[in-house]
């Protein structure tokens, strides 16, 4: 009887505890950037400052997707993962957030598999003397050339739970990983996100839209996060209460080539983005339906001759080659609610024939407070 009266009891403040909390709105600094790398292995000195905007005020999270971190040729396609080049990309990444050098914090072998994988959450605090921050990865995956991973200020990182990966390939024989996704959902305090980092379909002839449409819709309805046990989280991408997809889109320019350079040259944005393919087929519903891109201001990302400001085949010397138009063919849109986008932009960098973008964004996380406590 006695058991049975403390059990009620305990229930009722339970309940009364549920009952009196409440949910509150924060305000997050997100940092998304997507860079295709063009199969380069970035040197050792390779300062990626400049692509996370570190001159700038440090964000909360950074979101970081790469494609191409490996040469897309017959024999790199099998493979899902090449753990050096990954390791490379992630120990730049973290001399550049925690601003050191790429000697100082290089990966051990020993580290590999954890790279690759949910990094074990911390609630220390790393506050380093003269009030600099430092960030922790809190998940990465590659699938073939595609790369993402996310880190987090240390403080931030004991709210963060449930991270998963989910994989889709979309490329030869429609399922090899050459292009595809990999998404990263987590939980932020009461928030749930979802990050897609995606190659989708190449080619410039008229029609194959249709086929960087097709890529986006399965990768949208082939995504399936893992179920948490006693948990009722979302599983696929649209549920989920913040959504980001980042990447080679690929999508090109319905103009012929000389009048799309000519436009280039002159810097007519405007003329350009009415016939971008994405923009198109997106006013169609025929693909990333409800979705929003910030307004583009800067030049078309790809292509590049390498180690140079110049567009592919503007020089006299690359007419008898293959052509191809500039294009926007890196591309940061969301969905949903709770997202401000505040910049986007892209970066100046040689490195390879894609110029990376990123975008900054204010995300509203709800945080469940105790009355006396906000």
């Amino acid at each position: 009887m006695v058991a049975e009266l403390i059990m009620e009891a305990s229930n009722i403040l339970t309940e009364r505890v549920i009952h009196d909390t409440t949910c509150i709105q924060q305000p997050l600094k997100l940092f998304v950037g997507s860079w295709n790398v063009g199969g380069i292995t970035p040197p050792h000195s390779f300062n990626l400052e400049k692509f996370l905007n570190t001159q700038d005020s440090m964000a909360d999270i950074y979101v970081l997707g790469f494609q191409e971190i490996v040469p897309l040729n017959a024999g790199s396609i099998w493979a899902a993962e090449n753990s050096d080049i990954s390791i490379k990309w992630s120990s730049l990444i973290k001399a550049a957030l925690n601003k050191r050098t790429p000697a100082e914090d290089a990966f051990h072998k020993a580290e590999t598999g954890e790279s690759q994988r949910v990094h074990p959450l911390t609630t220390q605090s790393s506050i380093k003397p003269g009030g600099a921050t430092d960030y922790k990865c809190i998940v990465s995956k590659q699938m073939v050339g595609i790369y993402i991973t996310i880190w987090a200020r240390t403080e931030l990182s004991q709210y963060i739970s449930y991270p998963s990966v989910s994989c889709v390939g979309c490329g030869i024989l429609g399922c090899l990983g050459n292009k595809g996704s990999v998404s990263i959902r987590f939980c932020l305090h009461e928030t749930s996100f979802c990050f897609v980092c995606s190659h989708l379909a190449s080619g410039g002839k008229e029609g194959d839209e249709r086929h960087r449409n097709a890529d986006a819709a399965h990768i949208l309805s082939r995504t399936i996060f893992p179920p948490e046990p006693l948990q009722h989280l979302p599983r696929k991408i649209l549920d989920h209460d913040r959504v980001i997809w980042l990447g080679d889109l690929n999508y090109r320019i319905r103009l012929p080539e000389e009048t799309t350079r000519s436009f280039v040259k002159n810097k007519d944005w405007n003329l350009l983005l009415q016939n971008d393919q994405l923009r198109a087929e997106m006013s169609k519903g025929h693909v990333f339906e409800e979705w929003h891109e910030g307004l583009i201001e800067f030049p078309p990302t790809y292509k590049y001759d390498q180690n140079s400001d110049d567009y592919y085949g503007s020089g006299h010397k690359e007419k008898a080659k293959r052509m191809r138009a500039p294009a926007w063919c890196d591309r940061i849109i969301w969905f949903g609610k709770g997202l401000k986008q505040v910049h986007y932009n892209r970066v100046e960098s040689r490195l390879s024939d894609h110029r990376p973008v990123y975008g900054r964004f204010i995300a509203y996380v709800e945080v469940s407070t105790l009355p006396g406590m906000n």
